[in-house]
């Protein structure tokens, strides 16, 4: 299995419940050490879209590409890393599990970083490809954020995914972008990213897009529509780790489209 924003498996070994995998060297770490490691150098927005983009190209070939269907299962910043030349490449298979195509994966214990995880999870147990897209939603809004998923709080947790929400429904979606960034972004970029983790965010795992409909949509080959930057089903509603925010949204599985159910609460 090779490919470009795919870190390398060099080796492995097994003892017990042990795993030792053996990738290629990557002189700049991770993406969340660029995030959150307190330095005083930000990582730049185009940074972050090019690493982002390389990460899901990377999904794409291991969902659809591959002779085989393989489910990443802890997809995060940290198993991000970033070579020389600041490419994205994902790393860390120890939880991959891969299938044929058109087959239904395993049941498992349940895989995944708190903060990334499915809520299908808790209930199936089953990692999906679809669970790897909540999981790149997830790291989409981070990215953008400068915010892990799941932050401790002074009185409850700050959910990244609500709170995004709640910028949207204010009417300046754009306040979620990282405040270290100092204004220096696209805003048009921004809104997609935002958008396109929300949309990856959704609690039903029928109504996230595909790897394919998400590269699409970052490579420009699909527009952003102006009145769905943020639709919101129940802008009331409580949203909690895993729960749909965008339930009005479908996709469509031909050619990549999307269709939108009734729009209402966009701003």
């Amino acid at each position: 299995m090779r490919h470009r924003n795919l870190v390398e498996l060099r080796g492995w070994c097994k003892h017990g419940q042990d795993l030792l995998l053996v990738y290629d060297f990557m002189p700049n770490s991770s993406l969340d050490a660029h995030l959150f490691g307190g330095g005083n150098k930000v990582l730049a927005w185009a940074q972050r879209l090019n690493a982002i983009r390389g990460v899901a190209r990377g999904l794409l070939y291991l969902h659809e590409e591959w002779e085989h269907v393989v489910v990443h299962r802890d997809v995060k910043a940290n198993n991000v890393l970033l070579g020389a030349d600041m490419a994205a490449r994902l790393g860390d298979f120890g939880l991959a599990r891969l299938y044929e195509h058109g087959a239904a994966p395993g049941t498992t214990r349940v895989p995944g970083t708190l903060g990334y995880m499915a809520p299908e999870l808790t209930v199936t147990s089953r990692a999906t490809t679809a669970t790897d897209v909540f999981s790149f939603g997830a790291l989409l809004l981070e990215v953008a954020c400068g915010r892990r998923p799941v932050e401790p709080g002074e009185a409850a947790d700050v959910v990244l995914v609500r709170w995004v929400r709640d910028c949207g429904l204010d009417g300046n979606l754009l306040r979620a972008v990282d405040p270290r960034l100092d204004g220096c972004y696209d805003a048009g970029e921004a809104k997609l990213v935002l958008w396109l983790g929300m949309v990856c965010s959704q609690g039903r795992p029928e109504a996230r897009p595909s790897m394919r409909q998400v590269c699409q949509f970052l490579d420009g080959e699909e527009v952003l529509p102006e009145d769905a930057v943020l639709v919101f089903s129940d802008p009331d509603s409580s949203v909690t780790p895993g729960s749909s925010v965008l339930s009005s949204m479908t996709w469509s599985s031909s050619g990549g489209t999307m269709s939108v159910g009734s729009l209402h609460g966009g701003r």
